[in-house]
C-alpha cells in the first residue's frame, strides 16, 4: 500500500522505545541494513531532535544534504540507505534547545521536505518516551506499525508498556518487539550471563500478544562498529548479531504483509477568531 500522503514510501515503520539506552537506535541501523540485504530500498529518518546520532553511527556526520530545487532536501545515503537527520543541519555540539511543539514540527518538515526516492520502507528512529514528537508521529504520518525495542530488565519494561499504550491508543498496530541485551557474552571465554534479567521482552509480547521479533545479546563488537560508523550487520555480515537482525527483519517483512494497513487519522482542529 502506498501511503496518501508519501506516495514515495510504501511502508512506514516507527521504531520506538518507553526509556533511553536500550539499543533503539543500534536497532533501526542494523534493521534497516537487513532490509536492504532483502533487495528492498530503505530509508532512515533520525526523529531524536534533541539527540540525533545517527550521522555519527553511519559515518557520514561531516555531510551536509543537497537540494536542487531550494525547497526539497536530497537524502544522504550510507551504507545503501537514504537517511535524513537534523544532525546534518546543525553544529555536533549545538544544543536543541526547542519546546516539544517546536521540535514536532522540525520533524515533520524533515519527513516532509526530503525528497525520498521510492522507498519500500521508511524506518523513523525515535526518541524515547510518549511525548509530543511521538504522538505529532502518530497523529500526522501515516505509520504502518510501530516495533518496540526493550531490555530485558522489569525498569524498562515498566516505561515499554506505556510506549506500547500510546500506539494503542492511537490505532498504531504494533509490528512485534526486539529485546536488546538479552545475554553477556564474554569477549574471552564466551560464557553468557543475563546481566539485565531474562525473559523481559516474552513477558511483554505474552501481555500483549504481539510477536517477538527477536533477543539481541550485550556484545561490545555492537558498540565498536556504532563508534566507528560501520554497523554491525555490515562489519561482521556473516556473525550471530547479523542473522538475528536477518531474522528480525524477515520476520518483520511478514508481519507487514500481514496488516491492513488501516490508520485511522484524528481530525483537524481549526480555531477562528471571529
Amino acid at each position: 500500500m502506498v501511503t496518501e500522503a508519501t506516495p514515495k514510501i510504501k511502508h512506514i515503520i516507527a521504531i520506538a522505545s518507553g526509556k533511553g539506552g536500550v539499543g533503539k537506535s543500534t536497532t533501526a541501523v542494523n534493521l534497516a541494513l537487513a532490509l536492504i540485504e532483502q533487495q528492498l530500498q530503505v530509508g532512515l529518518l533520525d526523529a531524536d531532535i534533541y539527540g540525533p546520532n545517527q550521522p555519527f553511527m553511519l559515518g557520514v556526520a561531516q555531510q551536509k544534504p543537497q537540494s536542487s530545487d531550494s525547497k526539497t532536501l536530497e537524502p544522504i545515503r550510507a551504507h545503501g540507505i537514504q537517511t535524513m537527520s537534523i544532525g546534518y543541519l546543525i553544529d555536533r555540539d549545538t544544543p536543541m534547545i526547542w519546546r516539544g511543539p517546536m521540535a514536532s514540527n522540525a520533524l515533520q518538515r524533515l519527513f516532509r521536505d526530503t525528497n525520498w526516492h521510492d522507498l519500500d520502507y521508511l524506518i523513523i528512529d525515535l526518541p524515547p518516551g510518549t511525548g509530543d514528537i511521538q504522538l505529532s508521529l502518530a497523529q500526522k504520518i501515516s505509520l504502518t506499525g510501530a516495533v518496540i525495542v526493550t531490555t530485558p530488565q522489569e525498569v524498562a519494561l515498566l516505561d515499554i508498556r506505556k510506549a506500547i499504550g500510546m500506539f494503542l491508543q492511537v490505532k498504531v498496530p504494533i509490528l512485534g518487539v526486539v529485546e536488546n541485551m538479552s545475554t553477556h557474552i564474554c569477549s574471552h571465554c564466551g560464557q553468557q550471563d543475563e546481566i539485565f534479567g531474562v525473559g523481559g521482552g516474552a513477558r511483554i509480547t505474552e501481555e500483549y500478544q504481539i510477536p517477538l521479533l527477536g533477543s539481541l545479546p550485550l556484545d561490545k563488537r555492537i558498540r565498536e562498529q556504532s563508534d566507528q560508523g560501520v554497523p554491525v550487520f555490515n562489519a561482521q555480515p556473516k556473525g550471530l548479531i547479523a542473522e538475528v537482525y536477518r531474522e528480525i527483519a524477515i520476520k518483520l517483512i511478514a508481519r507487514v504483509s500481514e496488516q491492513k494497513h488501516t490508520h485511522i487519522s484524528f481530525p483537524k482542529i481549526v480555531i477562528e477568531d471571529k
